[in-house]
């Protein structure tokens, strides 16, 4: 199926075009479909000059060169209708079929503009493109002899595969700050797809999907390998997009094969993505989605692309992790998966959800409410049960003792445990899934630095945290994983089918031991995909290097060899790196490899060793400022012009250490835009990052922090480093343990940036690193009275509201509150409080009075109710929904109920029991009959009849009649009974009428 991935994937140029292949940039996709739905004329006239080019028509409308620099790579202009141009290269592509390179055989579309539109960037694209190399160069300029003398029309030339493969860095050019943007969009975030007859028809269609755009030889390599493979990259470097394209190719060539072939009987091949963020499930499935769609296009008619309209439904603004799994179409549990699901985007927790239902429901009661912990549910004890990072925070941290947690990072502390004393392979030994204290405390200090040195003290935080956990019968994702693993281990078997390819993306936010999970629910010991970089391994619970991946896989594989008979040898899986940063540019870029060349330095064996990453365009350094104290900072001078009101824009942020620092600044400077927590900012990217006092706020003392002068190059500060005062890191290894976490959170920090980085910090503990990019020539040094650009600028409504919708998507809900008021957006406002809300009622569990818990859902309830109102369609279900839960959460079932009937969620509406009204039940015929099944029917029926009892709640209700037959007892023994007093009987009868109203709807 892997083999057949390449021709499923890719097409040749659209019907009726010529040999030169045509690769047209998304921002040119983006002009054509405008055209197509505003201006028909000039997209036909766009259209019949691609396919001139198509031909070879050289003719001198259409090769007009733009760029002055006449040693470099041409940049064209193609003429158009008056002043449209088509701007465009001739480039060197691999072909997909054979190994030869047929330089020469494509265009490279940049865009479609009018003549003003037309600047001097093309000399500076010249410029980076010539750092390909002179061979490349050469090719760009070569065209065969025109086929007729005269004719100007030739066809393409054919060489041999070059050698070059990724830019060299050409001398700097003296570029301002947009030119440069300029450059980064065409050469890095600009992709390229061949103008193929699923394009075109896809643009007839007026239909908004993706396209599978041309990829570098590296990432073609993973696409077709044809084994399980480790895909290791920065952020940005387009891990995530190998992996799709090889999903996609896959399910292509399965559609395709079982299309052209007489055997309908060809197996769906089973693929799940797995991830640990439900947002990244979710935008990869929409993205796969779309990208299926255009490959399909390529064989419609034009009536059929008419009819043709896009499946993804948006949900609004609601979180994902609220979604029933039922209403997303996936079930409960693993054993009910059919071949319609796949292939399957999920998160590892639904994964394990799923499979935890399956295995741990047994007859046995314990069992029973062990299996019920796992699953998704609304029960309050099943919710409260679960140990997140922010329940160990709020709820277990402050009972440990305060000589155990004073100085120490809960943040560090939590990965720890979960990460190593718990998580790790070595565990799996251990009856109780954890290590013991001597072997905890024997681990290797290169291997594991964060804690080396106090592994008593983390020990013993350890402990106690498991005791209180014991004391409240609660449980974390690890005792999941655990539970699952020791039942499999004893002879159970997954219920259900096991997949034929497995992809887990971010695999380092995952556990050693949830990797053995996954890899016993893949029968396919060659379609196993794992891509990730263990330098972001700053999430809770994380402590991760691919290498130990490897290894444990490793061994699992041979343990299984040995008990598997199999037809042939299974092929090694196959280790691939990708080294481009599409998403920053070179100054960030070269800045964030430095700190992880510190970290490769001085604890090898805590990072997974890779080639450097390099930017495609150079850029800005960051900007260190030094003199910035309490008395010299102006912020006026910096953030904006003097005089004006200082805001930041919808793509900018302040970075800060943690809550109390984001409090502190924020009363300095007041609410001049995004403030967030390095945390916090895991996964976001923005154009402008402000670094604000990382190293005063870091709990690593100056002292420490020198060891990094280790690590300079040449003279630093007019001194050369042996005047520096260096500390020996090697005479005590475990004193700067803890500068490994700090490297690991300040790579973060920086790879937030994707255009323009500063640094602010007063402290002395800044000096050592400044010193060390200074010698470097990584960073800029700003300081008072320098002519500094502002960081402050303004944004449109609708760039803040994009921001919101980010954010809310992340979960950040008081920066997407504080987005949608920039924006204006008063409704989306009071949605992103109500869901501020619950994440402060979730804090109270087990950190707050009991009186306060109930008063804190409460609140978050009836700000859900107010956003239910005043929303349309089914985002106000989900709404009503949660605002059910909370209500639940605040021990009001009566409103409760009330919330759960407006979400129409009946089955849940058994909390009607302590109503006092008969009202929603009389409406029942009236709304819901004619739209429910017979069983919906009856379950409706089942749920209301708590309603029919006394108002004296002692007294139990009867169930309602099953059928007319038992109506004539179920008015004698139920309706008029002695106590009931005229009220009682009165609301009885009218609970009887309705139910004879049922009845007559459903038979007549």
């Amino acid at each position: 199926m892997v083999q057949s991935t390449k021709a499923s994937l890719y097409f040749g140029n659209a019907d009726g075009f010529g040999d030169w292949r045509i690769l047209i940039g998304t921002n040119a996709i983006k002009k054509l479909r405008e055209f197509r739905i505003s201006d028909t004329m000039k997209f036909k006239i766009v259209y019949k000059k691609l396919k001139e080019l198509s031909n070879g028509q050289f003719s001198d409308d259409n090769q007009n060169r733009l760029d002055g620099n006449y040693s470099g790579v041409p940049i064209f202009e193609a003429r158009m209708q008056q002043d449209l141009r088509l701007v465009y290269q001739i480039d060197c592509v691999a072909d997909h079929d054979v190994e030869i390179e047929r330089q020469g055989s494509s265009y490279k579309i940049y865009g479609i503009y009018t003549h003003t539109q037309l600047d001097g960037i093309w000399d500076a694209m010249s410029h980076y493109l010539s750092g390909k190399g002179e061979e490349y160069v050469q090719r760009c300029k070569y065209r065969n002899k025109p086929i007729l003398p005269g004719a100007k029309v030739s066809v393409p030339a054919i060489f041999l595969r070059g050698t070059y493969d990724v830019i060299v860095e050409p001398p700097p050019l003296a570029l301002g700050d947009q030119e440069m943007d300029q450059l980064h969009s065409f050469l890095a975030a600009n992709k390229y797809v061949t103008f193929s007859q699923a394009l075109l028809n896809g643009l007839i269609a007026k239909n908004d999907v993706e396209h599978v755009f041309e990829l570098t030889p590296q990432e073609r390599k993973i696409i077709e390998c044809t084994t399980s493979c480790y895909v290791l990259g920065r952020s940005g470097t387009g891990k995530t997009t190998t992996m799709l394209f090889k999903m996609l190719g896959i399910q292509r060539a399965w559609q395709l094969r079982s299309e052209d072939s007489e055997d309908f009987d060809i197996p769906r091949p089973k693929q799940i993505f797995v991830t640990k963020s439900r947002m990244l499930a979710n935008k990869v499935e929409e993205y796969f989605v779309k990208l299926l769609q255009s490959l399909s296009l390529a064989g419609c008619t034009l009536e059929e692309l008419a009819r043709l309209q896009s499946r993804h439904v948006d949900r609004g603004l609601v979180d994902d992790d609220d979604v029933p799994d039922a209403q997303s179409g996936i079930p409960q549990r693993y054993s009910e998966l059919e071949d319609h699901h796949f292939p399957l985007f999920l998160t590892f927790d639904q994964l394990a959800r799923m499979i935890a239902a399956d295995i741990l429901d047994t007859d046995h009661p314990e069992g029973q409410r062990i299996a019920k912990l796992f699953m998704q549910s609304h029960d309050p004890e099943a919710l409260d049960a679960f140990v997140s990072y922010e329940v160990f925070v709020n709820s277990y941290w402050p009972h440990f003792p305060q000589r155990l947690t004073k100085g120490q990072d809960p943040w560090l502390v939590f990965g720890e445990i979960m990460g190593i004393i718990k998580g790790s392979e070595k565990s799996l030994e251990f009856d109780d899934g954890a290590l013991d204290k001597n072997t905890y405390c024997g681990l290797s200090s290169r291997s594991n630095p964060t804690f080396s040195g106090q592994r008593e003290v983390v020990y013993a935080i350890y402990e106690a945290y498991s005791k209180l956990k014991r004391q409240r019968q609660d449980h974390d994702v690890v005792d999941r994983t655990h539970a699952i693993l020791k039942t499999l281990q004893g002879g159970a078997s997954f219920k259900g089918s096991q997949v034929d390819f497995l992809y887990v993306d971010e695999a380092q936010d995952n556990l050693l031991i949830d990797a053995l999970l996954l890899r016993l629910l893949c029968n396919n010991p060659e379609g196993l995909f794992w891509a990730g970089d263990t330098a972001q391994t700053i999430s809770a619970g994380s402590s991760f290097r691919f290498n130990d991946l490897k290894a444990f896989i490793h061994r699992i594989e041979a343990d299984q060899a040995s008990h598997i008979v199999r037809a042939r040898a299974v092929t090694p899986p196959e280790s691939f790196q990708l080294a481009i940063n599409y998403r920053s540019h070179g100054g960030i870029v070269n800045c964030a490899h430095s700190v992880i060349e510190l970290i490769s330095r001085f604890w090898p064996n805590g990072i997974d060793h890779l080639r450097a990453e390099h930017g495609i365009v150079d850029g800005p350094k960051p900007v260190f400022f030094l003199g910035w104290g309490k008395d010299t900072i102006h912020y006026q001078q910096f953030f904006g012009a003097p005089g004006t009101r200082i805001e930041f824009g919808a793509q900018q942020c302040i970075l800060v250490r943690n809550e109390k620092a984001k409090e502190k600044f924020r009363e300095q400077v007041g609410d001049i835009g995004l403030i967030m927590t390095l945390y916090e900012s895991k996964g976001l990217e923005f154009d402008d990052v402000l670094l604000y006092n990382f190293f005063e706020d870091s709990s690593v003392d100056l002292s420490r922090w020198r060891v990094v002068l280790a690590a300079t190059r040449g003279m630093v500060g007019g001194h050369n480093r042996s005047e520096l005062q260096v500390p020996a890191f090697e005479r005590d290894e475990n004193r700067y343990a803890g500068i490994c976490s700090e490297l690991k959170v300040l790579y973060v920090g920086i790879t937030r940036a994707r255009k323009r980085l500063w640094i602010i910090d007063k402290s002395d503990k800044a000096e050592p690193m400044k010193l060390f990019w200074s010698s470097r020539s990584q960073i800029q040094i700003g300081a008072p009275g320098t002519n500094v650009s502002h960081l402050a600028v303004s944004s449109t409504a609708e760039e803040w509201a994009e921001s919101g919708r980010s954010f809310f998507q992340h979960k950040r809900y008081t920066q997407a509150i504080h987005c949608f008021g920039r924006a204006n957006m008063p409704r989306e406002v009071r949605i992103a409080t109500a869901y501020h809300l619950r994440e402060v009622a979730r804090a109270t569990i087990g950190s707050a009075l009991l009186t306060e818990q109930p008063r804190a859902f409460a609140k978050a309830a009836e700000a859900f109710i107010t956003c239910a109102r005043e929303t349309p369609g089914k985002e106000k279900l989900q709404y009503y929904r949660t605002a059910a839960d909370c209500y639940v959460r605040a021990a009001d079932d009566r409103k409760a109920a009330d919330a759960y009937w407006d979400a129409e969620e009946y089955e849940l509406a058994e909390r009607y029991c302590k109503a006092e009204k008969l009202k929603k039940t009389v409406d029942v015929p009236k709304v819901e009959s004619k739209r429910m099944s017979r069983d919906c029917s009856d379950e409706s029926l089942t749920v209301r009849r708590p309603y029919h009892c006394s108002k004296n709640d002692e007294k139990p209700s009867r169930s309602l009649p099953h059928s007319i037959e038992e109506e004539p007892e179920f008015l004698a023994t139920d309706f008029i009974q002695p106590g009931y007093d005229d009220t009682d009987i009165f609301f009885s009868f009218l609970f009887f009428l309705s139910f004879l109203f049922v009845l007559f709807v459903h038979f007549f």
